[in-house]
């Protein structure tokens, strides 16, 4: 096997979670070209933006809709045994769909808590369960990768919940990995900078905010999904075997000021 075969997906089977638009996307058109098949969960039913970029690239991808604020584990499981029940197998399982809400910290409601928290914390734990699971009774290993945050790291303003969460996706990757290494499964989380995507359309749109954020990211640009799906494809793949456990910051620099 030449070195450069190991950053394959060829054959692999993953499942992406939040498809339609942004990250998610992104990293199923990296993988689709990387050689992996993709069952994309997401609350869009027909996900028609992502089928077609898909197409164009001679992949195959599998929509399914799911309302993962509302899901139970064992709704959950369920969508790892479509996946099985679609492609015979699972390999990889993307933690990527995620909301955020933004309030004053003294007016924060509970809606606003429980929300982010079902969405960004819950689903992942419960899901990836379900795949590590699933990892298990094939016996082959497998590749959990969530997405995490700057706000994995830092306190942030007006998004506590969001902040919570994500503190928590970084904990979790790590007590995942602790436990699930000795069956073969890698389970490791990206923590994205400043992304152009819907989640900062907010912030973006903020001109003396958005400036502020672009002034401090030494690469002097906000991110594209682009630059998460090749750390994405990277830890799916054979290459990163002994990487466990880790957030891999991708932030244009973001933390190194």
């Amino acid at each position: 096997m030449a070195y450069i075969d190991k950053f394959s997906l060829k054959g692999k089977v993953a499942l992406v979670t939040g498809t339609s638009t942004g990250l998610g996307q992104g990293i199923t058109l990296a993988y689709v070209q990387a050689g992996a098949k993709v069952v994309g969960v997401d609350y869009m039913a027909t996900q028609e933006d992502t089928q077609t970029k898909v197409k164009a690239l001679g992949g195959e991808f599998y929509p399914l809709q799911a309302d993962l604020i509302k899901a139970t584990p064992s709704d959950l499981v369920k969508l790892v045994e479509k996946v099985v029940e679609v492609y015979g197998k699972l390999d990889i399982l993307v933690n990527n769909a995620g909301i955020i809400k933004r309030q004053d910290l003294l007016e924060f409601s509970k809606d606003n808590w429980d929300s982010v928290m079902a969405i960004n914390l819950d689903t992942v734990f419960f899901l990836s369960q379900a795949a590590a699971n699933q990892f298990v009774k094939q016996g082959q290993g497998g590749k959990i990768i969530s997405i995490a945050s700057m706000l994995s790291y830092q306190g942030g303003i007006r998004v506590p919940s969001y902040t919570a969460s994500k503190s928590a996706v970084k904990g979790i990757t790590m007590a995942f990995a602790n436990e699930l290494a000795k069956y073969n499964i890698n389970v490791n989380a990206i923590a994205p900078g400043y992304m152009a995507t819907n989640n900062t359309q907010a912030l973006r749109d903020d001109e003396s905010r958005a400036g502020q954020i672009l002034e401090r990211i030494p690469a002097g640009r906000w991110g594209t999904p682009d630059d998460v799906a090749g750390p994405a494809v990277f830890l799916a793949s054979e290459a990163a075997s002994y990487i466990n456990g880790f957030t891999l910051a991708v932030d244009g620099g973001w933390l190194s000021r």
